[in-house]
């Protein structure tokens, strides 16, 4: 159940279109000087190496945030902009990255005074190294469940909320959990901002999510989804973004952002964008 490591698929095309929407989440609502809580259900390691030993044996970052760096002076959304300048920060101008943000780096780059951000994350390699790298970033973390501890943990004290939630669904129970934890979460604060990562397989186990959702009492629920344009045969063949509450005017933007990436020379993918819930 602990054996999921982040760092074999870090950087690929679905780190790409979740980091995009939390990072253009993150912007959008730091629009208002009111504090935001932050959290992160399945925070990883916050760093990862592109170089290593794990990340060169699928080597997904290569069309992924790799080749989104490669064409970052055609990129015609604005909204790319804070994306591109942390990496520059970590990276340096070179014309390849050596290094990767997780969700709680891109959580901690951005976050402001009186924001707060919780990170979570119960792999006992992944928190030690997540625990190493907080200790500087201002973040608390805590080596818990992320769904049973993000519902413990609310309502919380600042008047704003963004969370993201993105287990690695290796376990199919993680379908329903993930229903059953929004649910709670929106009841105890439903004017929170929820973004839900899940992945789009050719088995279709995703649907469980969806269809739970769809009959749920969770409202205004936008799903964005993009699909590779040569699917591999077995395992993901793309990636899925729910947000609810969106901030008002995300859905364009973040189909701004992804219209820059898509088909060839992009990043070989398609997107949709759709309602799954209206308010």
């Amino acid at each position: 159940m602990l054996s999921y490591l982040h760092a074999f698929h870090a950087g690929n095309f679905a780190d790409v279109q979740k980091h995009a929407a939390l990072t253009l989440a993150l912007a959008m609502m730091q629009a208002k000087k009111t504090p935001i809580a932050c959290f992160d259900t399945h925070a990883g390691s916050a760093m990862y190496d592109l170089a290593s030993d794990r990340a060169r044996k699928t080597a997904e970052a290569d069309s992924g945030i790799q080749r989104l760096w490669a064409m970052r002076q055609r990129l015609a959304s604005m909204d790319w902009r804070p994306m591109l300048e942390v990496l520059a920060r970590h990276n340096g101008a070179g014309e390849t990255l050596a290094h990767y943000p997780g969700s709680p780096a891109w959580f901690a780059e951005f976050a402001r005074p009186g924001d707060s951000v919780t990170a979570f994350e119960l792999h006992p390699s992944e928190g030690r190294a997540l625990e190493i790298w907080a200790r500087d970033a201002g973040v608390r973390v805590l080596q818990q469940d992320g769904l049973a501890g993000l519902v413990r943990q609310l309502p919380p004290p600042q008047p704003r909320l963004l969370t993201l939630i993105d287990p690695s669904y290796e376990i199919k129970d993680d379908y329903q959990q993930v229903s059953d934890t929004l649910h709670k979460a929106w009841k105890k604060c439903r004017h929170g901002v929820y973004l839900i990562w899940y992945p789009i397989l050719t088995s279709g186990l995703e649907q469980r999510l969806i269809s739970e959702l769809e009959k749920g009492e969770v409202r205004k629920i936008l799903r964005h989804e993009v699909r590779l344009d040569q699917p591999p045969e077995r395992g993901m063949v793309g990636s899925g973004m729910l947000v609810v509450n969106p901030p008002w005017g995300f859905e364009q933007r973040l189909a701004a952002m992804m219209d820059d990436v898509q088909g060839e020379p992009g990043l070989g993918l398609s997107q949709s964008l759709d309602w799954l819930v209206p308010e």
